[in-house]
């Protein structure tokens, strides 16, 4: 995984074929279909490789174990931005990637159905406690959140705008607070 995430965090935005992660990996195309299957496989356990490697499971812990939908939403939208800029390097080369090839495309949905999962959490959990902004469904509540929280939003707020991190955290963690509690 090393090669792949190596090569998904160059300039090159063709380094990615799975000849070329086989060579950098110094092993056979064929071993790594064989224990893939697809190159989207590759990009998918690439994307974990990095979680693994940044220990996205601890830094969601206070989402997970939080005592209210009020914590919880906090806690995961303060977790999910200031994990964006760690991940960019593979993100941008995947959604790139995206609009011309399948593969990439079915990794970088795996990636965001994911953080969907996390949002619907969040929501799920100020629904369930009776916070939800009255009126609001959950699925709406839930798509709305996901698609603020796009990695596209801190590219254009931080990369384009000239949010400092820190802005797009507290910001983010506040519009969702306004929308979705009550």
């Amino acid at each position: 995984m090393n090669a792949a995430l190596a090569l998904l965090g160059s300039e090159r935005r063709d380094a990615t074929r799975l000849s070329d992660i086989a060579k950098k990996a110094g092993v056979s195309r064929q071993a790594i279909y064989l224990h893939f299957g697809s190159r989207a496989e590759v990009l998918i356990a690439a994307t974990k490789a990095l979680d693994a490697q940044l220990d996205m499971d601890s830094q969601l812990q206070a989402s997970r174990a939080a005592p209210s939908g009020r914590v919880r939403l906090e806690a995961f939208v303060l977790a999910w931005c200031s994990y964006v800029p760690k991940i960019y390097r593979v993100a941008k080369p995947l959604m790139d990637m995206a609009a011309t090839d399948t593969e990439a495309a079915s990794a970088w949905s795996q990636r965001m159905s994911d953080m969907r999962e996390g949002c619907a959490a969040a929501i799920q959990a100020l629904h369930g406690d009776g916070d939800l902004t009255a009126g609001l469904d959950p699925e709406i509540a839930t798509d709305l959140m996901w698609s603020m929280l796009l990695v596209t939003t801190w590219e254009d707020l931080v990369l384009q705008r000239g949010w400092t991190q820190s802005t797009y955290e507290n910001e983010m963690v506040a519009a969702c607070q306004r929308l979705f509690v009550a």
